[in-house]
């Protein structure tokens, strides 16, 4: 039977787990307000480590050395839990592949149990990792019997992007990935433009996302390259989101670099989801640098009265005068910002 809140294909999940295994910012000393589902990553790490020592008949743990490192990039696993099934998707994998493996490495995430490599868009600080993460989660894969890993990657791929500079020269992220060379990692390709659903229904991948709001109106600056050919594309049309949702809760919003702006993220879920609230808005806002940063005050408005989050989790290239905004208008109780090492644990509620 179809479920009229959720798009075809896709299934409401019992939990959702979230592991922020790269993002801009370290942070595991800050509290969490009481009722938010977050845990900082030093919680995970005293949890995972064996005592060094005892002292008057206390467990000593030896943690500080396994703390993620942070960097200009962003890459996040989820997994779902339905009716004893389990579906890992990862979101993204960063620039630097042994940042990602490190950093997985120091979470105690198993590599096999990703069966899903989404990538939001081509920017290389979120798919710059591609071939040698690939590459790890094929080969964990392969030993445990299953499956290679599928990769979900946007058709139209350019070589290289960046931002023109007043004087005309322009700043550059690294070239992209080839589809060959993702290939050739072990990855199964999966190119998609269209919306559609992912891991057995229980992610949902966005197409092109529309742009409502009069503000939202990509990064002015920004061109891409295809072979020689340079195209300014301030609206960045190939960016997806994901989405999910947990029964009780509402539904979850992963959008990494948020190009489109993340009121028109968010509205475009609230129409693919229709009547469901929204519970967490995860990633980066986009609302860093003076091109952008008179869009903070509409946009923490309209994420209030508009969207009207259970939580929001801001991360990657936010900022940190829209991390101040969105803050002062949602704290306490409903700020959860992302930060390199912190899970969130959305849960099945009656409410």
């Amino acid at each position: 039977m179809a479920n009229d809140n959720e798009p075809a294909g896709v299934k409401p999940l019992d939990d959702l787990e979230i592991v922020v295994i790269v993002d801009n910012e370290t942070d595991t000393l800050s509290s969490v307000d009481a009722g938010v589902p977050q845990e900082p990553e030093l919680a995970g790490h005293v949890r995972r480590t064996a005592p060094s020592r005892y002292h008057e008949g206390h467990e000593c743990r030896t943690v500080f050395d396994r703390l993620c490192c942070a960097c200009h990039g962003y890459s996040v696993l989820m997994t779902g839990h339905r009716d004893g099934d389990a579906h890992s998707v990862l979101f993204d994998v960063g620039p630097y592949p042994g940042l990602w493996l490190d950093n997985a490495q120091r979470l105690g995430i198993d590599l096999a149990t990703i069966e899903q490599i989404f990538l939001s868009h081509w920017h290389y600080d979120h798919s710059g990792g591609l071939p040698e993460v690939v590459a790890a989660i094929g080969a964990a894969r392969e030993i445990a019997e299953l499956t290679p890993p599928i990769v979900d990657l946007h058709p139209e791929r350019p070589d290289q992007r960046g931002a023109r500079l007043p004087s005309g020269d322009m700043v550059l992220l690294a070239q992209e990935p080839t589809f060959e060379v993702i290939a050739g990692a072990g990855g199964t390709i999966a190119k998609h433009a269209e919306p559609h659903a992912v891991c057995d229904g229980f992610f949902f991948v966005s197409g092109a996302i529309e742009r409502v709001t009069e503000y939202e109106t990509g990064l002015p600056a920004h061109h891409s390259f295809y072979g020689e050919r340079c195209v300014h594309d301030p609206l960045i049309m190939d960016e997806r989101y994901v989405a999910a949702s947990v029964r009780g809760r509402g539904v979850s919003v992963f959008s990494a670099c948020s190009h489109a702006g993340i009121v028109n993220v968010c509205l475009a879920v609230k129409t693919a989801f229709p009547g469901l609230p929204v519970d967490l808005v995860l990633g980066g806002y986009h609302l860093a640098g003076t091109s952008v940063e008179a869009r903070i005050e509409p946009t923490v408005r309209d994420l209030k009265t508009r969207i009207d989050p259970r939580l929001v989790a801001p991360g990657h290239c936010t900022g940190w005068r829209a991390k101040a905004m969105l803050a002062d208008t949602f704290a306490p109780g409903r700020y959860a910002p992302s930060v390199v090492g912190t899970v969130y644990r959305l849960q099945t509620s009656s409410a």
